[in-house]
């Protein structure tokens, strides 16, 4: 039998499971977590500690910077996309898996 949370989680992801799964949606939950990973790549790479990365930043190409962009928003994009992807699944395998024991039940 399922208690009382469980019964209301099964009702919110039925009436928000398709809403759950539109790609603005996906913004909000990942965003913040890529633009952190992003910040503290590029921190660890300003930093200096690496003197590779630093002799590569200091002979002044140009194209150097438009990969590190690139990058940043590659990455960027895949935390949102797989977060949020992620996250719905869980949300998805965990109403299946309610919904089997309320019919066996």
């Amino acid at each position: 039998m399922l208690n009382e949370e469980e019964k209301r989680f099964m009702t919110w992801w039925e009436e928000n499971r398709n809403r759950k799964h539109k790609v603005l949606r996906f913004l909000y939950v990942g965003l913040p977590l890529g633009v952190v990973v992003v910040i503290a790549i590029f921190v660890n790479f300003l930093a200096g500690w690496y003197s590779r990365a630093s002799m590569a930043m200091s002979q002044e190409h140009n194209s150097l910077f438009l990969v590190l962009l690139v990058a940043a928003l590659g990455i960027v994009a895949f935390i949102v996309i797989f977060s949020a992807r992620h996250k719905w699944e869980q949300h998805e395998q965990h109403y299946k898996e309610l919904r089997a024991r309320q019919e066996k039940s």
